[in-house]
């Protein structure tokens, strides 16, 4: 981006102090000398001076003017080196995405570039948002969060058979914030709760944190495997966390079938389904929803917009009965007092512009379009899908005989490409021989030429014991 005049004007004054033109006590011109110097406006030196008086550099003298305090300190950046033979555990492919510089491909992260993402209409909201009454920029949320956006998430609900009502809905800051203060509310450590197996990799980070007892449920085509879910039950858990939708890491989608057997047999055990849609745009055809079958006395739901808007303007919700959402609330208060209003009036904003709808469209034709290319060119190296999604970013596919998913995943590592090994997402016997795909993020023919060389490499070095 062009330098602004005042970031020019910031410029001179601190080249002048490292050239030691300038010196820690030495009195700065007046802005008026400065701006007839730099044929500036008065204005552009007033702040100019005043971000450098922020920075630390100038202190202003009342009635003086300003004065150095003293020269330019450069501290040296201290970057963490990438921890290639760290064990991979569910965090590891989070952290090696959010670390990663811009040139690292990162086709094993769960979002979509920043270049298909809806930057115009954020860019919108945010000079609306700007304008906003006083209130909604300085002060505390509402303790349900805003009202817009519960008003509209309420419609949108009740389009797909969900009758509820705005004050079922809570605004939080992120899915996984949501998950957690459902965890803290309905759970102590050591309790049994039911995941999905493979499951998205930050619901076992949290299992973790919270201390508890996850059991996994194998996933099949169509949801979780009726068999075994029913054989869990005996263990008396307490919740099921799943993917409706779109599954992560699999792309499958629950059948009408299977949703009902699981809903029922909820219903019946006292279990409590919390059920993430975060990928619910993405879909073509709207998939059953365990909220839908059994209602809200069993099952909790949860969502957020960072896929498809912004992951920097966080926002989630959870969509519960009154009596979980009025204790959620006082949980909340005691935790973290309010969520960003802000954040929650701009996502509001963009996505009540005809933008958004339409470029949702765009991103559907887009991914099929990727979805297939991707299919195309991984079955050259040899890996397959498990199945053929009918929507998301995600294929959940198997590896070459004798490819362990973990040693793949280092060795790309090295060399810029980031993917997310399958024992990330499962601890079952086999999880090693698959991998996940984002196929918005395999566009870069480099990933397809690192994965060739890498499983080249593999096939002919033996393993070190």
């Amino acid at each position: 981006m062009a330098k602004t005049k005042i970031d020019i004007a910031i410029d001179v004054v601190k080249a002048q102090i490292a050239n030691k033109s300038l010196i820690a006590g030495s009195r700065l011109p007046s802005v008026r000398q400065l701006a007839v110097q730099l044929n500036y406006s008065v204005s552009t030196i007033v702040e100019a001076y005043t971000r450098l008086v922020s920075e630390g550099l100038l202190e202003s003298r009342l009635g003086a003017g300003y004065f150095v305090i003293g020269k330019i300190v450069t501290l040296p950046m201290t970057e963490l080196k990438v921890q290639y033979l760290r064990e991979i555990d569910p965090l590891w492919i989070s952290r090696q995405s959010l670390d990663a510089k811009p040139e690292v491909l990162k086709p094993g992260c769960g979002w979509l570039p920043s270049s298909w993402m809806p930057e115009q209409t954020v860019r919108k909201a945010l000079k609306q948002a700007a304008k906003s009454e006083t209130a909604l920029l300085i002060d505390y949320a509402v303790p349900n969060g805003h009202v817009g956006l519960r008003q509209l998430i309420t419609r949108r609900k009740q389009s797909h058979d969900l009758k509820i009502e705005s004050n079922q809905v809570l605004i939080t800051d992120s899915a996984t914030q949501s998950i957690d203060l459902i965890f803290r509310l309905l759970l102590q450590a050591g309790d049994v709760i039911l995941i999905d197996d493979p499951c998205y990799f930050n619901f076992q980070a949290l299992v973790k944190a919270h201390h508890l007892n996850a059991i996994a449920i194998p996933f099949t085509e169509n949801g979780p495997n009726i068999e075994h879910f029913k054989q869990a039950l005996n263990l008396k858990p307490k919740i099921y966390l799943t993917n409706s939708a779109i599954h992560n890491p699999t792309g499958g989608s629950l059948s009408i079938q299977t949703a009902f057997q699981i809903a029922k047999l909820a219903e019946l055990a006292n279990l409590t389904i919390i059920e993430d849609e975060i990928f619910a745009d993405f879909e073509y055809q709207y998939a059953p929803r365990y909220a839908a079958l059994a209602g809200l006395n069993t099952v909790i739901q949860i969502g957020s917009f960072t896929k498809t808007l912004s992951a920097a303007v966080r926002c989630g919700y959870i969509v519960a009965n009154v009596q979980r959402i009025q204790a959620l609330i006082d949980l909340r208060i005691a935790t973290n007092f309010s969520h960003s209003n802000l954040n929650a009036e701009i996502i509001y904003l963009a996505l009540m512009d005809s933008s958004y709808l339409k470029h949702i469209e765009w991103l559907k034709k887009q991914l099929i379009k990727v979805m297939n290319e991707t299919i195309y060119k991984l079955a050259l190296l040899d890996i397959h899908p498990w199945i053929i999604p009918k929507a998301g970013i995600f294929l959940w596919c198997k590896l070459p005989q004798g490819i362990l998913a973990s040693e793949l995943s280092k060795y790309c590592l090295k060399n810029d490409v980031i993917l997310a090994p399958g024992n990330a997402f499962s601890q079952s016997e086999g999880a090693e021989n698959f991998m996940r795909f984002n196929v918005a993020q395999c566009i870069d023919k480099k990933v397809f030429d690192v994965l060739e060389d890498a499983i080249y490499y593999l096939k002919n070095t033996p393993l070190q014991s």
